[in-house]
């Protein structure tokens, strides 16, 4: 773990415990055994769908992407807002919203 994965209990106190996990380089940030957001280089993303997507692009906030084999491939992760760090409330909203996505996103499968 990291320093700022390790804060992340913090940020999400009201949501409810949160567990990180290693993965490709980053981390997975899980609640209820769904991954509802991602962390990469410090930055912590949002699971996002169809039907919550319009929230963070609203806001001017950038998708997870990366580059394979000379594609950029952007997945369904947006940047978290940064007012998340400084108001638990809005933190809790935030986390409720991904949340919604990933439980969505399971039971399509």
């Amino acid at each position: 773990m990291t320093e700022f994965t390790d804060n992340l209990d913090d940020v999400f106190a009201l949501f409810g415990p949160i567990l990180a996990k290693a993965m490709f380089g980053g981390y997975g940030i899980y609640h209820d055994e769904l991954m509802f957001g991602l962390v990469v280089d410090d930055v912590l993303y949002l699971k996002a769908d169809n039907q919550s997507a319009e929230a963070f692009v609203a806001k001017g906030l950038p998708a997870f992407e990366y580059v394979k084999q000379g594609k950029t491939i952007k997945v369904s992760y947006y940047q978290a807002p940064e007012e998340i760090y400084d108001d638990q409330d809005q933190a809790r909203s935030w986390a409720e919203l991904a949340l919604a996505a990933a439980r969505r996103g399971r039971r399509s499968k």
